[in-house]
């Protein structure tokens, strides 16, 4: 295999920083690239070398693949992380890192285009064996074909962009009413959010649960998952908290586990995956799963995932990319404790989560034992009104459930950001919350938590 000697990290914020450590720590000398927003951003003073790409919006910037490619050859390069977002999930991007010599860290194009979008992924699931929701086969052209899909499988449905991420281009339909109004909402909002409007449309299943399977793939065809994480506490299809495992399967579907996990890795295989990525399901209140969609490339919840197994990801995405073998097998894998994560946001949790930007004044994170925090901010830091609202990542890890979540809350107590608003007092309702608690949640629970008697709380914290 090949060492690398120097990687161009093509993203910004905390996954910029996890890379520059992981890269730190392999003795691999790094590169940052930034807009003109970011010149004061953690990743451009950790990196060895730093070059400004552009302009504060990412269409001139984080997504400009001249720009990075341009960056790669004048600081002489081996290799391009793309983190998560931005060009990450761009086959054309690593078709263009491959032209110029370049190794891209992530899947190759030729698994990315097999998987190209959720309809072609539905496709290559179901030729794999793995059940998905009723839906349409391939995109939805017209409403008159929406209004008879929609009558064929019966309401509500789920309208759903193929080329999206992150609940952009997502709305959910009870009636032909709010179909035709959400279809033509849903293709405008993917064609804004990803340049392509094509929706397809699926059975939304009843209080589902969000499990995903997090695998890894070498260049020799080795194939294996890292176990599940539980993602359901979810606003507007964002998530908000991401444990591992899932306390859905620990309390009622244990058998569940090794069966999504096989599945995971036939999806994989039939897609000749490689390096780091994450199969999506939806299992229901009777055990029932289903294939979403899959991720090709690092989840900004890979954390809970390293917290259980040991196995930091990155550095395993760094070694596939160089040609290394996985160190591993399947039957190395083994889940011990449990982690938590929650997601600082610099959002206001009671004015609609708004964004929140501005300069922060006061920082302090909390730390002790089994206590992580993934950020690149720090006080002074003004976070822009331009990008993703996150503040950072809170990852606690504990001997059992109930451990973790009173370590969580106890270092929610501890963490300090002040000039800016956050949902850390919204992360500590929700870890005193009885039903979070007991671990009976589904992807509605937030909507839940903020219209019940919880609400009191929640602000009274505030």
């Amino acid at each position: 295999f090949i060492m690398f000697e120097k990687v161009l990290v093509a993203n910004r914020g905390e996954i910029a920083v996890r890379i520059i450590r992981a890269c730190k720590e392999l003795n691999i000398r790094t590169v940052a690239v930034y807009s003109e927003v970011d010149a004061n951003s953690m990743h451009v003073q950790m990196a060895d070398e730093a070059i400004c790409i552009g302009k504060a919006p990412s269409s001139e910037s984080y997504l400009r693949i001249d720009r990075i490619i341009s960056a790669a050859e004048i600081t002489d390069v081996d290799a391009i992380h793309p983190g998560y977002g931005f060009l990450s999930e761009n086959a054309h991007f690593a078709e263009v890192c491959e032209s110029c010599n370049i190794r891209f860290i992530g899947p190759s194009p030729r698994a990315m285009n097999a998987l190209e979008d959720k309809a072609i992924s539905r496709a290559l699931a179901k030729k794999a064996g793995v059940e998905i929701p009723p839906g349409s086969e391939g995109t939805v052209e017209n409403e008159k074909d929406a209004l008879v899909i929609a009558k064929k499988i019966g309401y509500p449905v789920m309208i759903k962009a193929v080329a999206g991420g992150g609940g952009r281009g997502m709305r959910v339909a009870h009636n032909d009413i709010s179909l035709v109004k959400g279809y033509h909402t849903a293709r405008a909002e993917a064609e804004k959010s990803f340049g392509n409007s094509g929706v397809y449309i699926e059975k939304f299943i009843e209080n589902p649960h969000h499990i995903e399977i997090q695998i890894l793939g070498d260049n020799k065809g080795k194939i294996i998952h890292l176990g599940e994480r539980d993602c359901s506490v979810q606003r507007r299809n964002q998530k908000l908290i991401e444990e591992s495992p899932s306390p859905l399967l620990e309390l009622k579907f244990k058998k569940l586990r090794d069966k999504i996990g096989k599945a995971a890795v036939r999806i994989a295989e039939a897609a000749r995956y490689t390096n780091a990525g994450t199969v999506e399901f939806i299992v229901d209140d009777h055990g029932n799963f289903y294939f979403l969609e899959v991720n090709k490339r690092i989840q900004v919840e890979h954390p809970v995932t390293e917290e259980v197994t040991g196995i930091d990801l990155v550095r395993a995405q760094i070694e596939i990319a160089m040609g290394e073998p996985l160190r591993y097998s399947q039957s190395d894998i083994v889940i011990k404790g449990h982690a938590i994560e929650c997601r600082i946001n610099a959002e206001d949790p009671f004015g609609d989560f708004r964004p929140s930007p501005g300069r922060v004044e006061m920082y302090y994170q909390p730390g002790g034992r089994e206590v992580r925090v993934d950020t690149h901010a720090y006080a002074g830091y003004t976070i822009p009104p331009t990008y993703d609202s996150m503040i950072g990542k809170l990852i606690v890890k504990g001997k059992d459930r109930r451990d973790a979540i009173d370590r969580m809350n106890r270092a929610l107590n501890e963490f300090l950001i002040t000039g800016v608003k956050t949902t850390i007092s919204f992360q500590q309702a929700i870890m005193q919350d009885p039903n979070f608690r007991r671990g009976v949640y589904s992807t509605n629970f937030v909507e839940q938590l903020l219209g019940g008697a919880r609400r009191e709380l929640i602000e009274e914290k505030t």
